[in-house]
């Protein structure tokens, strides 16, 4: 089995720019799949708009019908913060030999060493970091020295381990993001073209952030 992906995130809206990323790591990487994770109790940031039921009713309607690409929703079912750490824990104990590679933005990975238990995180996965213009992967510090030690730029490294590498990869920049598109539809704008025209119906039929004080 090729090495799985994991893209979490609130999803609050999923739009373009979540997609194409995941789409072209997904390629790139030749990962058997991606799975798309909702997160239920974010520990880092302001908690969702939408509810979860709307949240994960969004991200299945924007990867239905696309290969390779599935949803997992043990964090919304999981009571209490939804640690990273936990999550792939859970899923090694699935999969017990398949690499796993967590997929992360840059600007989450300079936050790394702020996250629950950060150091296990390698132990059970390969991290991914999708690299935009205007981002500068570190080279001093811990993530510089971390990066050093565990940086590779061979996809081969994801399928022939299990867990501990660090790939940095360049994809597409969408000047797409969730606070924005939630902003435009408070404001009574349409955001037909931002996202998959099912998620932007279950956006509009629901109301789920029409009216509301963002935070």
């Amino acid at each position: 089995m090729g090495p799985i992906g994991i893209f979490g995130g609130t999803f609050d809206p999923i739009h373009y720019g979540h997609l194409r990323t995941a789409f072209e790591l997904q390629q790139a990487l030749r990962l058997s799949e991606m799975r798309f994770m909702p997160c239920g109790d974010p520990p880092h940031r302001h908690q969702p708009l939408a509810d979860a039921a709307q949240r994960l009713a969004m991200v299945r309607a924007a990867v239905e019908g696309q290969e390779g690409f599935l949803v997992d929703d043990r964090e919304l079912r999981r009571g209490g913060p939804s640690y990273t750490v936990d999550t792939l824990a859970a899923l090694r104990e699935e999969w017990t030999e398949a690499p796993l590679c967590l997929v992360i933005g840059m600007d989450a990975f300079l936050g790394l060493p702020r996250w629950h238990r950060w150091l296990e995180i390698l132990r059970l996965a390969h991290v991914v970091v999708a690299h935009r213009p205007g981002w500068r992967a570190p080279d001093m510090g811990t993530l510089g020295e971390l990066l050093a030690e565990r940086g590779t730029s061979r996809v081969r490294d994801l399928h022939t381990t299990r867990a501990g590498a660090i790939f940095v990869h360049a994809v597409t920049q969408l000047e797409i993001s969730s606070t924005e598109v939630r902003a435009l539809i408070r404001a009574g704008r349409d955001p037909r073209f931002l996202m998959p025209d099912p998620v932007r119906r279950i956006i509009l039929d629901s109301g789920c952030y029409a009216a509301t004080e963002d935070h």
